[in-house]
């Protein structure tokens, strides 16, 4: 997935130029199909998620999946020359989930380590967590998640996270 994410952007100028709607396109085409946004909205809610209604959610992973899709997305408008190198990964055959460790490099200048966690499913294997630097893609959300929570209940969190996506999509940051 990550190779042929890469190699399309490699060789579209429209991406490397800054076209987001045309990596949206793209994110959705050949990322979206592998993560799971549902495991990953749960996560980052932690002992919240078990507040929310199956309405809520469904529109809570809605809204997360669109959120966490515009930030990937604008970081791939930012491609410059980036290589991955994947490291040794330890799994078995029966295992249910698997660490995969990679190391992103840039004309050999900048360096930044990843982990995709990865948990198999009846359709196959999906992302639940990336881990850039350390930091935790689905913890990074939980504080502010909870906080909003705490503060204005599930449909705050729900308008928050609607009004983050406005924002981007609008071109605000």
């Amino acid at each position: 997935m990550t190779e042929d994410v890469l190699t399309i952007v490699r060789q579209d100028k429209d991406i490397q130029s800054g076209n987001t709607k045309k990596a949206i396109e793209l994110v959705e085409a050949k990322v979206l199909p592998n993560f799971n946004f549902t495991h990953m909205t749960a996560l980052a809610m932690g002992k919240d998620w078990n507040k929310a209604t199956p309405e809520q959610k469904k529109q809570l992973s809605e809204e997360f999946q669109t959120l966490l899709v515009r930030t990937y997305s604008n970081a791939l408008t930012g491609y410059k020359d980036q290589t991955v190198r994947y490291k040794p990964t330890k799994m078995q055959a029966g295992d249910a989930e698997v660490v995969v460790k990679t190391e992103s490099c840039r004309r050999e200048i900048s360096r930044f380590n990843s982990i995709i966690r990865w948990k198999k499913l009846a359709e196959g294997w999906k992302v639940y967590d990336v881990i850039v630097a350390g930091v935790s893609l689905v913890t990074n959300y939980r504080d502010t998640f909870g906080q909003e929570v705490r503060a204005n209940g599930v449909d705050g969190l729900i308008k928050m996270i609607s009004n983050k996506n406005k924002q981007l999509e609008a071109g605000k940051k």
